[in-house]
């Protein structure tokens, strides 16, 4: 029985391990860099290793000093998580030379599908279906250009040891080809140090449905139903569910036995996950991840099994629990994954201290894997990823229902966050009846991103939790507005209320607070619970809400809907002078390319320079016509949020 387990990962994923792990008795280990000293996976596991500074690959990519923690700690096992070294070749085959249990396949396993185009080969030999295209070795650019021809626009350039949407690229018309596998391979090469590529014919309109399997060391091997993972942007899942839904018991076993097949062709041990494209009556391989997957949970809630746990048991010899006869599903399960960015902005990632947290209540259908608490910072080193909801009912559309209600309960302060963006896609009617593809967000962002706006009603809600914090912020001093009876000859207590593009006034009185927003009027009054939470009663009429306040932006989520307004307090920059910025770092990151030489001229929108940032690549473009002048910072080098990168000047 393995007794010491080191995590080599961090955030909700080692969060999720540690508990299973403790749950089989198992002293846990984790390992953390300079910007995780705090994380809440240092403080669930039992003994916690300094492994190195933020940026990952001195850290939780460094092998050696994770395997030199393993020595110190006395760790018989490894969990790698999923990122990071899960699908390391190397780093399982480390693990099997110093004697230490790998929780996960085989080396072996490893390699044969860490290349795609390998891969590929292999299940055709399993006759497990493939999408046509071009899996070889040959890179020249004028041969792939050439191989796109044969197989037909559209095509799509993936990264052969990719996955999580880098280093992939659609291409619809053959003069974007080698522009975009210069991108593609760029990217490639950056996030998994291979810039080998295949080319594939890109189907429109799939959806992309996957199976868990899992084996054991004894020849056994099992799936455990399908997911729906369609939901997507940037080829990265949003929201999934189990089982995929519509499909006939015919194509559902025929699926995953192909799925079955393709573990056994490599001698697959733990769990792995085989994802097919699925077009109408056909499916196809894409790839098998071999690891557990982010999405997880999903199956885990229809099947009532743990899968960590059997990782764990699998990796100590045991036989898997079950045969295929006894997996059963019951239910429909949903999961939804809660991520620090901006919708509204292109799903700009948000990095900052989390100043409020809230979740619903967890019963047994309401699952959330977070591995964040209220004042933990969400750094720009790591995945933005804040939690993943998971619920589960009787039937679908159950459990739909309690997926937007739980987003419903859930608000997150101090950085954007996708909420609103979630429960427009739970409203979507191709979400409600199943017809959904892996097109739909893109096709329909504008809609399922817009800004909810703000009623009356809410923003007196706003004017209350402002009034709150001037209440707070004068306590200690004597101040009118600390008291309704303020004394102020011939007129009434009279404060404006800073929200950018709306006239708001307070006025105070003997009687109470009145409140006029853009010319009408509203009695107010409430109480601050001291949490975060603020209680408001306008015209009589009884709101409650969750808000923060900083310097800039006043937050309030309200009925489900999380409304942020920009305080006028503070330099406030419209979305119509938002252009001047076009050229600004939007966050922390690292330049990759310069695109145009100096002296070119360029067009309004044009693409300018591209930079890295958490993990996604980034292209600025030029805020308007002119000749780019000069670039501010060198390829390579490390650049601060609102950094200006280029300069472009306006014909004289």
């Amino acid at each position: 029985m393995l007794r010491r387990i080191l995590i080599a990962n961090r955030g909700e994923i080692a969060c999720r391990v540690i508990r299973s792990a403790k749950a089989l008795g198992m002293h846990t280990i984790a390992v953390y860099s300079d910007a995780d000293a705090n994380a809440q996976h240092v403080k669930m596991a039992d003994s916690a290793f300094h492994i190195g500074p933020a940026p990952s690959k001195s850290s939780y990519l460094d092998m050696d000093k994770l395997f030199a923690v393993a020595e110190q700690a006395g760790a018989d096992c490894i969990h790698p998580g999923y990122g990071f070294l899960s699908e390391n070749e190397a780093f399982a085959q480390m693990c099997e030379q110093k004697g230490i249990t790998f929780i996960g396949p085989y080396a072996k396993s490893i390699e044969a599908m860490g290349s795609k185009t390998r891969a590929k080969e292999i299940m055709a030999d399993a006759n497990v279906p493939l999408v046509p295209g071009y899996y070889g070795d040959k890179q020249e650019p004028d041969f792939l250009a050439a191989e796109a021809d044969k197989i037909g626009y559209p095509v799509l350039i993936k990264a052969a040891y990719g996955g999580g949407g880098k280093g992939m690229r659609v291409v619809r018309d053959k003069r974007d080809f080698l522009s975009a596998l210069e991108g593609a391979k760029r990217e490639a090469i950056s996030s998994f140090g291979n810039d080998l590529v295949l080319i594939e014919r890109y189907v429109d309109n799939p959806r992309h449905v996957e199976v868990q399997v899992f084996a054991d060391k004894h020849g056994n091997c099992v799936y455990l139903g399908d997911r729906d993972c369609s939901l997507q942007r940037r080829h990265q899942k949003v929201i999934e569910e189990a089982p995929a839904p519509g499909l006939s018991d015919t194509m559902r076993k025929a699926m995953g036995e192909a799925a079955v097949r393709c573990a056994q062709a490599i001698d697959y041990v733990g769990a792995g996950t085989v994802e097919f494209l699925l077009c109408g009556e056909e499916f196809f391989f894409m790839e098998m991840n071999t690891r557990l997957q982010v999405e997880h949970p999903v199956t885990e809630m229809v099947t009532g099994v743990d899968l960590v746990k059997w990782q764990i048991e699998v990796a100590s010899g045991a036989q898997l629990p079950l045969s295929q006869e006894q997996v059963t599903i019951s239910g429909h399960s949903f999961e939804a994954r809660l991520y620090a960015e901006d919708p509204s902005q292109q799903f700009m990632p948000s990095s900052g201290t989390l100043t409020h947290l809230r979740f619903p209540t967890q019963t047994q259908d309401v699952r959330v894997d977070t591995g964040v608490t209220c004042g933990d910072e969400i750094s720009s080193f790591y995945d933005p990823m804040v939690a993943k909801l998971i619920v589960k009912a009787d039937n679908r559309t159950h459990a739909l229902a309690l997926l937007e209600r739980s987003l419903n309960e859930t608000f997150v302060g101090g950085v954007s966050a996708n909420i609103d963006f979630l429960i427009a896609l739970c409203q979507a009617k191709p979400l409600q009846d199943a017809t959904m593809d892996t097109h739909f967000i893109d096709n329909h962002c504008d809609e399922l991103t817009a800004q909810p706006q703000p009623d009356h009603l809410t923003m007196a809600m706003a004017a209350w939790v402002y009034y709150c914090h001037l209440q707070a912020k004068d306590a200690k001093r004597s101040s009118p507005w600390t008291q309704l009876c303020g004394f102020k000859l011939n007129s009434v207590n009279e404060i404006k209320v800073p929200l950018a593009d709306h006239d708001i006034v307070l006025h105070a009185n003997t009687s109470g607070l009145m409140l006029d927003i853009d010319g009408e009027s509203y009695s107010l009054k409430g109480e601050h619970l001291g949490d975060g939470t603020y209680i408001a009663v306008v015209n009589g009429q009884r709101l409650s809400a969750d808000a923060t306040i900083d310097e800039d932006t006043l937050t309030v989520l309200l009925c489900g809907r999380q409304y942020a307004f920009n305080l006028t307090s503070k330099h406030y920059i419209g979305a119509e002078q938002a252009g001047s910025d076009a050229l600004a770092a939007p966050m922390n990151g690292t330049v990759v390319k310069h695109l145009l030489t100096l002296g070119s001229d360029v067009k309004q929108g044009d693409a300018i320079v591209v930079m890295e940032a958490m993990k996604m690549e980034y292209t600025l473009n030029a805020p308007f016509d002119g000749v780019l002048t000069s670039y501010c910072y060198g390829e390579g080098e490390l650049v601060s949020h609102g950094a200006l990168l280029a300069v472009v000047e306006e014909h004289s």
